[in-house]
């Protein structure tokens, strides 16, 4: 029986359809099980780029560039010279900080010579004052002790002198009646000259003893007055010492001056702080710099990381620790592996410099991305390095969702 045109044409569709239907299913299972088994475990992004914690150089100090040791591209180590400013000035600096410092030893050294001995001086002089005055204070007191003694004595012989003069008087009445003899009235006039003399003498002695205590008041005087000499003299002294003390402290600030200028000075030297390779740089030989002023970056390419930027709704199976491929777009086919280490705190946009205002005017959400930064798991090999700011394909691997989603915090000791 001879098949028509038209059923051949029928059957050839159907095997076409048949076929693309075993494609599609093939496909679906073979996508199905590559989603089940590896797809849903990886989160990936191409918004992604080397990074590096460049050191971006510039001078401390003001001044004219002396000579430039390196250029852009080329390799440099920590500690390596880059710039060197022209040191003059500094030096002079230098140099006339250590004369003002050597001048304010001198004089701390000459002030302190001055107050040793004139303090000694000053000490002995007030305990010789201070003796003396106490000395003319007892001499005084003994004075007093004394005339008190005499103004006793006094009495006593004032009220014998009054008695033997009475005695004389009765004696000489019975005398003139015959009733004694002129023996007893001389004997009793005798004692009336007697009494009456040492009466007259502890008067003169009393005299003698106010006169002494009158000149006790003298050297009492003087002696205070030599003391109140002395105590100035001790002020003076103090005095100094309070001028050493100042003169110590402007020593301290020569001290520090000198060491500002040193510190200047070293400063003209301009030293690569880490190791990398020298980019931006933008200064000349000639060249006035000021401080802050950047000249050059130092980019540390063997320690760049890899920051990806996830979508928000991507970072919820993401783990500190999960591995990651890493690929460039300028090394088609090669791939660097690596480890999330961190995860930002905030989106890229809450911490650009005019962050969203979403509480003011219309309102469109947007999906925020999440900076993830993944290290590396060994430096890029020399013949595949990675740039700051390379374009990169990175794919975290999810599967083990055991880490934590924040950096945990160091236990203190």
């Amino acid at each position: 029986m001879e098949t028509t045109p038209a059923k051949s044409n029928n059957q050839r569709r159907n095997q076409r359809l048949l076929l693309v239907g075993v494609i599609v299913g093939v496909s679906t299972i073979v996508w199905a099980f590559y989603w089940a088994v590896f797809g849903r475990y990886r989160e990936s992004t191409d918004n992604a780029y080397v990074m590096a914690d460049s050191s971006r150089i510039s001078s401390r100090v003001p001044g004219t560039v002396l000579r430039v040791l390196v250029e852009n591209d080329q390799p440099v180590t920590a500690g390596q010279i880059l710039v060197e400013l022209d040191p003059r000035d500094y030096q002079a600096m230098l140099e006339q900080a250590e004369g003002t410092l050597a001048k304010r030893q001198g004089e701390v050294k000459a002030q302190a010579v001055t107050i040793s001995p004139t303090d000694t001086q000053t000490a002995a002089q007030i305990q010789a004052a201070t003796n003396t005055l106490q000395g003319a204070r007892d001499k005084k007191r003994e004075a007093e002790f004394r005339l008190e003694e005499l103004e006793r004595r006094r009495i006593a012989a004032q009220a014998d002198a009054d008695k033997a003069e009475r005695d004389y008087r009765r004696f000489d009445s019975l005398f003139q009646s015959g009733a004694v003899s002129e023996q007893q009235r001389d004997n009793a006039y005798t004692l009336m000259v007697k009494t009456k003399e040492e009466l007259n003498a502890s008067g003169a002695e009393m005299a003698a003893v106010r006169a002494s205590i009158d000149a006790s008041d003298q050297d009492v005087e003087r002696s205070q007055a030599q003391l109140r000499g002395t105590k100035s003299d001790r002020y003076r002294v103090e005095a100094q010492t309070y001028n050493l003390a100042a003169l110590k402290g402007q020593m301290e600030e020569a001290k520090a001056a000198l060491e500002t200028a040193r510190l200047n000075l070293s400063y003209c030297t301009i030293v690569a702080p880490i190791g990398g390779y020298i980019a931006q740089k933008s200064v000349q030989v000639g060249d006035r710099v000021q401080p802050g002023q950047p000249l050059m970056a130092v980019v540390p390419l063997q320690e760049a990381y890899v920051e990806a930027n996830f979508k928000e709704t991507q970072l919820e199976n993401i783990r500190i620790g999960q591995p990651a491929t890493i690929e460039a777009d300028t090394y088609p086919g090669y791939t660097y592996r690596g480890k999330v280490v961190g995860i930002r705190a905030g989106t890229g946009a809450a911490f650009s410099l005019l962050p969203p205002e979403n509480a003011t005017g219309n309102w469109i959400k947007v999906v925020q991305r999440v900076p993830v930064k993944i290290a590396l798991d060994e430096p890029p090999p020399p013949q595949y390095p990675l740039r700051m700011g390379a374009s990169l394909l990175v794919t975290v691997n999810s599967r083990n969702r055991s880490g934590p989603v924040l950096v945990p915090q160091a236990k203190r000791p």
